[in-house]
């Protein structure tokens, strides 16, 4: 009996149009896999089993009449937490937004539905994106698959654990400062970061509007390309979306799949690497990079100077913006309501105060407190104006860099998965997770992770990310692709196919109130 939820989405594809099995069969095969393990690993906050297969039936009735939606119909998806969707709830991983249930859909969600992707349900996240590892959620924390002890990244480490887990063949992130290629690295998955404007924000629920970007998590270079052609493209609901075609995504990920890149300069970021990063992320790095130059690509390396201070204007720029997005959760209009204790007859300010603390985690609340410093009066100049200073430094960095290369390769991220509860209560070393993957964000250009190895130390995933111009997407596709092809021979499969089975003898609930 075939296993269905090891296969890959283009594999699942190829078997509904083959007739070799149904949108159904593959949702329950996903449904009974999220059964049996999301106790332990917590990928989801909300599954919608009814849902789902009633999606899956519609699926199942056009493949019959002979006119699917997209190549992808019937291929179960599951969606972070932080995308609205109609008659679901959309927490955030927030108790202020506990139980509500939005009135529509994102764009991308719309999308999916449009293109006939069962949704399986919600993906748990650090509370409004804010975190690295997946612990600042309201709802308790998501386990990586490959050591339930450990953290799956973060902020989309349930999106990335839930494919890592093989409960999912697909799923949405949302790439704020790495949160999709940070968990990718670091769960063995593929974690794409479109071209900011490339895939709609419509229905995202924001953390900091000018970062923020929506993305595929999958197993595959080519099932990110399938994906994100269904999620790409101009949106006039959202301001920021570029009007103009994607480039062919999927065209470049199966032409990356040959193994040749004759002709491409790849250029090694001289900041991206060295100190802080761990032995065994490097050396699996250096060895993809001599596996490229063996398909024919020309290494040069890059010096990109002010990417030193990434760091530091992210973390200025993004508090900002998200001390101004959270303004909106004021308990007056939907989401969390506290009365204040002892006050008769409490203001609005008041309901407004005691719904923000008990309603905000500590993270949040953290950000809040910078963001609405940075932008106060007499310290606006100081700070975020001079953040918003060193990015375009940073954007000018990107542009001198892509003048000697086609692409930029880096280490996903500096160390393979820590431990749960390693890093939660010291705020520095939890943002240095995301020190390679910022720049991107800082300067909108695209980005992607591909599965490295196993680092030497711990025997746990390490990613390789490459990065292209503003709208030439299609270049991480082609050298993600070839540098998969080249690695799965090598590995003869998946890295997924090396991960220890989740046993479910071995299971133990950590669910925390989650919506099931």
């Amino acid at each position: 009996m075939t296993d269905w939820t090891r296969k890959t989405a283009a594999e699942l594809a190829d078997a509904l149009a083959a007739g070799e099995t149904t949108s159904v069969e593959l949702t329950q095969a996903c449904l009974d896999r999220i059964a049996a393990v999301d106790g332990a690993v917590h990928a989801f906050l909300h599954v919608d089993a009814e849902g789902a297969l009633t999606q899956a039936r519609e699926s199942d009735a056009r493949r019959a009449a002979g006119s699917p939606a997209s190549p992808l119909d019937g291929v179960p998806i599951a969606v972070k937490d932080v995308l609205a969707t109609s008659g679901l709830p959309t927490t955030c991983g927030s108790r202020i937004l506990e139980g509500w249930i939005p009135p529509y859909d994102a764009t991308v969600v719309a999308r999916l539905k449009a293109a006939g992707l069962p949704i399986l349900g919600k993906t748990n996240m650090d509370e409004f994106a804010m975190g690295s590892s997946t612990e600042h959620s309201a709802y308790g924390a998501t386990h990586n698959p490959w050591d339930l002890d450990r953290i799956p990244g973060g902020s989309g480490g349930g999106s990335a654990a839930a494919v890592a887990a093989f409960e999912a063949p697909l799923a949405l992130g949302t790439d704020t400062g790495g949160s999709i290629r940070q968990p990718g690295a670091l769960t063995g998955t593929v974690g794409v970061k479109p071209t900011y404007g490339g895939v709609s924000r419509y229905g995202l629920v924001a953390l900091a509007n000018s970062l923020d970007q929506v993305g595929p998590v999958t197993r595959t270079v080519l099932d990110s390309a399938l994906l994100h052609e269904i999620i790409g493209g101009h949106d006039p609901m959202d301001s920021t979306s570029i009007d103009q075609p994607l480039p062919s995504l999927v065209a470049a990920a199966r032409r990356g799949a040959s193994g040749d890149l004759t002709g491409v300069r790849i250029g090694v970021v001289k900041e991206l690497g060295g100190e802080g990063y761990r032995a065994g992320v490097l050396a699996r790095f250096h060895e993809s990079v001599d596996l490229l130059v063996a398909a024919g690509a020309e290494v040069v390396e890059v010096s990109c100077p002010n990417f030193v201070h990434a760091l530091a204007a992210y973390y200025l720029i993004l508090p900002a913006e998200a001390s101004s997005n959270l303004a909106k959760f004021d308990a007056m209009r939907y989401g969390l309501r506290v009365l204040p204790e002892g006050i008769d007859n409490p203001s609005a300010e008041d309901v407004m105060r005691a719904t923000r603390d008990a309603g905000f985690g500590d993270e949040v609340k953290r950000r809040i407190i910078l963001g609405t410093y940075a932008l106060s009066s007499g310290y606006y100049d100081a700070y975020y104006g001079q953040a918003q200073k060193v990015r375009t430094l940073i954007s000018r960095d990107f542009e001198a860099a892509f003048e000697k290369a086609d692409v930029l390769v880096s280490p996903t991220a500096p160390t393979t998965a820590f431990r749960l509860g390693e890093k939660v209560d010291d705020p520095i070393a939890m943002y240095l997770n995301d020190l390679a993957t910022i720049p991107a964000n800082l300067a909108g250009v695209p980005g992607i992770s591909v599965p490295s190895g196993l680092a030497d130390e711990d025997g746990l995933p390490a990613g390789f990310q490459i990065l292209a111009p503003a709208l030439a997407d299609d270049r991480v596709y082609r050298v993600g692709a070839a540098l998969e092809a080249i690695l799965r021979e090598k590995w003869g499969g998946h890295l997924l196919d090396q991960a220890p089975e989740l046993a479910s003898d071995d299971l133990v609930e950590t669910t925390t109130g989650a919506s099931r």
